[in-house]
């Protein structure tokens, strides 16, 4: 939110840089030409610090498009952390679309059975202290116990856009996984249909009659005695999609009961969406996200080698 309020000049301290926009540009190429002291570097430090506002609210992507009238303000200092919210962070957002990175152990959105706080919910009240009659719309869900990269849509036009569109304009998504066991061979495909049950359990089958065809691609990252850490890409998004196919190949996620599991060594499931490229539904820019790996992952493969 924009602060009105002039600062208070201490000694010593600088203040803000404002920028009015008057031709279209991107953030990156504008920035380079009205702050000649600072080379690219720097000026990508300012984005990662959160230092560069347009009209108020701060973007970090160095190709945003900006256009005439916009005013960009440049902070002296490195900006407070207003983006994190319990449950979760905002990573990107602009007039389309909200891109966060959920925390394991919330809701992408309330369910029949469940109305505990969601990252729906969080960022429906997010949006309409700017105004009342903002909303948001889901495009896509990741497991209540599933963390990272997960993306809203700001209008139902932009929600319809990407749904329809989303094995086209979608160019990655990536998750990593803690397993039980090694699969052997360490990198693979496994291609399988699913169809989810009345008691919301999603079973695997060979038979195309017995639901959508699913595929994941794995490769080990790292392995050790007991547990192996996978990256997977997705080819399709179906629900349930990596945690049923890890229990196909008899590797299932750590912390995954649901799914075959026996263990929990790191107290939640074993699984994190750690980027999503995509085409953007409106510019048509390129986008990535990304949500760095829980140190919980790490340091259990850590602490087992040096057993």
């Amino acid at each position: 939110m924009e602060n009105t309020d002039k600062p208070k000049r201490q000694r010593g301290q600088r203040t803000s840089t404002t920028l009015p926009v008057s031709e279209s540009a991107q953030l990156m190429a504008f920035l380079i030409e009205h702050l000649p002291h600072k080379n690219r570097n720097n000026i990508k430090s300012l984005l990662s610090n959160k230092q560069v506002l347009i009209d108020g609210k701060v973007y970090t992507q160095f190709n945003h498009p900006l256009q005439p009238g916009q005013v960009v303000t440049v902070a002296a200092n490195r900006a407070p952390e207003t983006s994190q919210y319990r449950g979760l962070t905002i990573l990107f957002e602009d007039q389309f679309l909200i891109v966060i990175n959920k925390q394991s152990g919330l809701l992408s959105m309330a369910t029949n059975k469940e109305r505990d706080r969601t990252a729906y919910g969080i960022l429906s009240d997010y949006v309409k202290k700017e105004n009342p009659k903002n909303k948001i719309f889901i495009i896509h869900r990741l497991d209540r116990e599933t963390s990272g990269v997960m993306m809203f849509a700001r209008s139902e036009k932009v929600q319809r856009l990407m749904q329809e569109s989303w094995n086209d304009t979608t160019k990655q998504r990536t998750y990593v996984a803690l397993v039980e066991g090694t699969p052997d061979p360490p990198a693979g495909t496994v291609s399988s249909y699913l169809r989810e049950s009345k008691a919301l359990i999603v079973y695997s089958s060979q038979n195309p009659e017995n639901g959508q065809l699913s595929v994941t691609n794995y490769n080990v990252i790292k392995a050790n005695e007991y547990f192996a850490l996978l990256e997977l890409e997705l080819e399709t998004g179906r629900k349930n999609q990596i945690r049923v196919h890890m229990q196909d190949i008899a590797h299932p996620i750590v912390g995954d009961s649901k799914y075959g599991a026996t263990s929990n060594p790191i107290g939640r499931l074993g699984l994190h969406a750690e980027r999503l490229a995509f085409e953007h539904p409106i510019t048509g820019e390129q986008m990535q996200f990304d949500a760095p790996m829980p140190k919980s992952f790490l340091a259990l493969m850590k602490e087992r080698q040096e057993e």
